[in-house]
């Protein structure tokens, strides 16, 4: 059976940790970016043909990539292959996911006449079997497949796609960019649909200045009961870091062993670059408590409840608690950091007191000195 896959990148930002990267290659866990979800589902249900939209600052993400070997993929067309609507359309953006495809319609025309198209954001991970998924949209019978989760929609957060069902698990109403109660489940944005479908649907909505995959899409075709959804239910682990609080309350997240597991340890496992490092060096006078550390790290001093990624040093008596700390960081001694998010290359003076909350983490943009 033909698949092809398309991911979004996702320029939406998280501040300084997306001024110069897509959230897709944001990095997670201490060694992963959030690519690696979308790359590992799609290459464990065996789909070979992968489109990644971006439209800026994508070097990072590319770099990061590289040529799609640890996912088996190859960066070439047939393959892997980056889109830049940015770069190919006329104007300076684009309005939304249907016309960001539309712009890269050479891709979805490319290559054997694949039956199914997956689409997904790269803000939303789960170790999901993208399989399944697609054996219920084709035993469905309807035009469109939605991934929903239940327990996120809370009457705080606002939700791209929020929909309501009823017993039988059928459709009662639909809403977007909508704060919705608990009774709503959430989409996951993974869409599935026949690939003649999706290019019928842009080539007409895209006449009629229609762009949006949920807006147009989803609510203005079900309002007009023109369109059939199969809503399928996901039970893993999804986590939506579509806000900077979200990022940080979902790095931290990893420190549950039921979450890691879920999420690593679960269908298939999560492929991303390979990069040998030295193992790390805990100092005779160091302390790690309840911290995901990856190699590379000098520790001297004391972590607490955080999350170090590559090459990270902990100066002596430096104290870190409830952080998030990326590659190639410093922390100098006697330093104090509480919930505080570093980003790469940053170094901290030694004796310095960096302090956030929970609930509005301090962020360092990559390459400072503090």
């Amino acid at each position: 059976m033909n698949v092809m896959g398309i991911i979004f990148a996702n320029d939406a930002t998280l501040g300084a940790l997306t001024n110069k990267r897509t959230m897709a290659s944001l990095p997670y866990g201490g060694r992963y970016r959030l690519v690696d979800f979308h790359l590992s589902n799609m290459a464990a249900a065996g789909v070979r043909h992968v489109g990644i939209i971006t439209r800026h600052n994508y070097q990072s993400l590319m770099n990061h990539i590289g040529s799609g070997e640890e996912w088996g993929l190859e960066l070439e067309e047939g393959g892997l292959e980056f889109l830049t609507p940015y770069a190919m359309s006329a104007t300076d953006s684009y309005h939304g996911k249907l016309e960001a495809i539309h712009e890269a319609m050479d891709f979805l025309n490319s290559g054997p006449e694949d039956e199914y198209v997956i689409t997904c954001d790269s803000a939303i991970i789960s170790n999901i079997d993208l399989q399944d998924v697609l054996n219920s949209h084709i035993a469905s019978g309807k035009d469109v497949t939605v991934v929903t989760k239940a327990g996120i929609a809370d009457g705080f957060k606002q939700l791209d796609l929020a929909l309501k069902l009823d017993e039988k698990g059928e459709i009662l109403d639909v809403a977007v960019d909508y704060i919705a109660p608990a009774d709503y489940v959430a989409s996951m944005d993974i869409f599935i649909m026949s690939k003649q479908y999706l290019r019928n649907t842009i080539r007409e909505f895209i006449a009629r200045n229609l762009f949006h995959m949920d807006r147009d899409l989803i609510l203005g075709q079900w309002q007009k009961n023109a369109v059939t959804i199969n809503v399928y239910p996901f039970g893993g682990t999804a986590l939506y870091n579509e806000s900077l609080n979200e990022y940080f309350r979902n790095s931290l997240a990893l420190i549950d062993p039921a979450v890691r597991h879920d999420l690593f340890g679960g269908i298939h496992p999560v492929f991303t670059k390979v990069r040998d490092r030295v193992p790390s060096y805990y100092g005779e006078n160091c302390k790690i408590t309840n911290s995901i550390l990856a190699d590379g790290c000098m520790l001297e001093g004391s972590v607490e409840s955080s999350v170090l990624f590559r090459q990270v040093t902990v100066g002596k008596g430096a104290q870190i608690e409830n952080c998030v700390i990326m590659n190639d960081t410093v922390v100098g001694e006697g330093a104090q950091l509480k919930c505080v998010i570093l980003d790469k290359d940053v170094i901290v003076h030694p004796g310095a007191k960096l302090c956030g909350t929970p609930n509005h983490p301090l962020v360092i943009k990559r390459g400072e000195i503090v």
